[in-house]
């Protein structure tokens, strides 16, 4: 059995343009019918004016006055009075005596009979009009007095009232003109009835292009989901229009972004967002999957122009990798730490053998003091390392950086005057951000220094005037003063990029990290050549641009 599926709703732009339809069609109705009560009641007065006048000028003529003298008055005024109608246009023009017997008539039957109307206010001497059914059915009418003696001109003379008149228009008359200007107004109405209706049916065209047919609840159900899924997400969504102009946000924008407050509206270039950061989302083409850096975040970014011939737009989507950023920093660490220990592997292998060959050959003592070399050279370096530096991540990050310095031929070692004890660094300075710190500046120096002459880094740590002094040197080419602080911007290396991700990322993270903190990070040149990287960090907390540390 088929279940018969319900009738789809009208769309928003079908119930627009039903509602236009009607609305129109009523306002013209409405104007027509307005139109015609008005035609009509100016067309009765008209009528009353014409019949007034015509009666006025009937009683005012002389030869209507002599005629009333004579003996038989309906000999000389019936022909006059038809004559008058002809003329005129009226429908009857009656002239009759004080009482009412008419003299005249348009059916001549009715010669000799009563007029049906009202003659009282005229017998006063006033001329005045009326709407009445005679005999000739309803009809607009004037009756005025005929004077003996001359008038004044307004129907009201100084003489003695001997006769009547009386000139109408019959209604049926009237409406017949009403009639025909009623039709041209239908007409001039349905060509507006017309018009409207092509000009709504075009508008709600455009409009159906745009809602793509969906009714008024769908619109409203799809905007719902459209602020739910839009505050839902943790990526961060940004909407410019064709100006660069923030059009949309969501909270994980405004978060990543590190912007508040009302943003809509005002150019990306007013957020203050760092300059690389507003170069990519002012750029027209498409980017990537591209990093950038803001004071305490790393983002992956993504545009998307909007065009259908022109620029309207722009759809920016923000990703946050920091914590990503730094587990893949420390996977690289470990990734190092492994191969340090690979080749240590090695290395102790080599000693074993020799060892164990020294015995067979029967040189016991030559094998003891061998072994206990080696075992005396790798606890100095161990307790040098824990003596200077007894802060449990950041001893056991030089001991593996020494390691994999040495692996790539270069000696790190750290300074004598290194002094920094466990538990002397407060809360707020996590053992991560240090190890972000201090991993990449070595990390950037062994790669500076490899290939040198006496390939050597240098590392200091100690606190001094309530700060926390992280100091790494080397003894590569250095960095040239003009370019001291490109060098913390994200994608400038001296070294060719190694894959899809770039370098550039270190020191620009170490930045960040610094600035976080309310430190300071200062490049130099080194007392034997090379570069000479410095990190101050205060070891209290404090109040800086971005928030508190």
């Amino acid at each position: 059995m088929r279940i018969p599926s319900l009738p789809r709703p009208r769309s928003l732009a079908g119930q627009l343009f039903a509602m236009q339809a009607v609305l129109i069609a009523v306002v013209v109705a409405g104007y027509a019918l307005f139109t015609y009560v008005s035609d009509r009641r100016q067309a009765e007065e008209a009528a009353g004016r014409q019949a007034a006048a015509v009666a006025r000028a009937v009683a005012d003529s002389p030869s209507v006055r002599d005629a009333i003298r004579t003996p038989d008055p309906t000999a000389a005024l019936q022909p006059y009075a038809l004559r008058v109608m002809r003329d005129t246009g009226v429908d009857f023009v009656t002239i009759m005596d004080p009482r009412g017997i008419r003299w005249t008539h348009p059916n001549e039957n009715e010669i000799g009979q009563r007029f049906l109307g009202h003659t009282e206010r005229a017998l006063k001497g006033e001329t005045f009009t009326e709407t009445y059914t005679g005999t000739l059915g309803p009809s607009v009418r004037a009756v005025t007095p005929v004077e003996d003696g001359i008038g004044n001109g307004d129907g009201n003379g100084d003489g003695r009232i001997v006769g009547l008149v009386s000139a109408g228009i019959r209604v049926e008359a009237i409406s017949e003109r009403v009639r025909g200007q009623l039709t041209a107004l239908l007409g001039v109405a349905a060509g507006a009835l017309a018009l409207g209706a092509v000009g709504t049916y075009v508008v709600n065209a455009r409009l159906r292009r745009h809602t793509h047919g969906m009714n008024a609840a769908e619109l409203s159900r799809m905007h719902d989901y459209h602020q739910a899924a839009l505050h839902a997400v943790r990526e961060g969504l940004l909407m410019l229009d064709g100006q660069f102009r923030v059009a949309l946000i969501n909270d994980g924008g405004r978060e990543l972004l590190g912007v508040f407050g009302e943003v809509v509206g005002r150019s990306v270039a007013d957020l203050g967002l760092p300059a690389p950061l507003t170069g990519a989302l002012l750029a027209s083409e498409p980017r990537v999957d591209e990093v950038h850096l803001t004071n305490d975040r790393v983002l992956v970014v993504n545009t998307s122009p909007v065009s259908g011939g022109e620029h309207r737009g722009t759809v920016v989507t923000l990703r946050d990798v920091t914590e990503l950023q730094s587990l893949m920093g420390e996977l690289d660490s470990e990734r190092g730490f492994t191969q340090a220990l690979r080749s240590q592997a090695h290395e102790a292998a080599n000693r074993l053998h020799t060892v164990v060959s020294l015995i067979e050959l029967g040189r016991s003592e030559e094998a003891v003091e061998f072994a206990t070399a080696e075992l005396e050279l790798a606890q100095a370096l161990t307790d040098q390392v824990v003596a200077a530096v007894s802060e449990p991540v950041l001893a056991a990050l030089l001991l593996g950086k020494t390691a994999q310095a040495n692996e790539r031929g270069v000696e790190l070692e750290v300074s004598q005057d290194s002094r920094l004890d466990d538990g002397l660094l407060p809360e707020d300075l996590p053992s991560r951000d240090l190890v972000t710190i201090l991993g990449n500046l070595i990390d950037n120096a062994v790669d500076a220094a490899q290939g040198s002459v006496r390939a050597r880094v240098t590392v200091a740590a100690y606190t001094q005037d309530g700060e926390l002094v992280l100091r790494v040197s080397d003894t590569g080419s250095g960095v040239d003063p003009g370019q001291a602080e490109l060098v913390f911007q994200r994608g400038y290396s001296t070294k060719p990029a190694p894959g899809p991700g770039g370098r550039g990322l270190g020191l620009a993270l170490v930045r960040q990290a610094v600035h976080r903190h309310g430190g300071a990070l200062t490049v130099a040149e080194a007392a034997g050549g090379g570069a000479r990287f410095e990190v101050r960090l205060p070891l209290r907390t404090v109040t800086w641009a971005g928030g508190t540390s």
